[in-house]
């Protein structure tokens, strides 16, 4: 028993010391410790926690503790329900976007992708009703179900020869 209880410290020991979440200025990240990475994420577990924000300029890297994290993600949800945001400018850094980073932010008209994005999640900007443009990064290949459903505004969509594959619905409703 006392094995068994010994192990299962040890595990949490082992994960708490792998990721944190913690609050920098306006954002919520959460903090990997083995590759020294950051993923914007929201403060609690359920959506709408950047009500009020109208702009979100993301940091290519934040410091914390002394140490520095360079911003890789957006994770699931993070921006979901800022009916809010009008506009976000992500850094080079940022490779993924999650599930629902901004779904249901309606009054998005802007969003500047960096360089390095390779993936968007489903539903990614699912609702985002006032966006009017955009210009996919060179290196996404896929977009995925659902990405820019019920865009209404949606009147310019830039296609780099990089992207392979675009699922299920992806402009749906445009």
């Amino acid at each position: 028993m006392k094995k068994i209880i010994f192990t299962l410290f040890t595990l949490f020991l082992a994960i708490s010391a792998i990721a944190e979440k913690v609050q920098i200025g306006d954002l919520y990240y959460n903090l990997n410790f083995s590759d020294n990475t950051a993923e914007v994420t929201n403060e609690r577990s359920f959506y709408g926690n950047y009500a009020g924000l109208t702009s979100v300029t993301i940091p290519a890297t934040i410091c914390y503790n002394d140490t520095i994290y360079r911003v890789t993600s957006i994770g699931n949800g993070s921006f979901n329900s800022c009916s809010s945001l009008q506009s976000i400018t992500l850094p080079n850094s940022v490779t993924i976007i999650g599930d629902e980073a901004f779904c249901d932010c309606s009054s998005l008209t802007s969003i500047i992708f960096g360089d390095s994005v390779t993936s968007i999640g489903e539903s990614a900007f699912y609702r985002c009703y006032a966006l009017t443009s955009i210009t996919i990064p060179d290196r996404l290949t896929e977009i995925g179900n659902q990405t820019f459903f019920l865009c209404k505004s949606l009147t310019s969509v830039v296609i780099p020869n990089s992207v392979t594959s675009i699922r299920d619905y992806a402009f749906s409703d445009c």
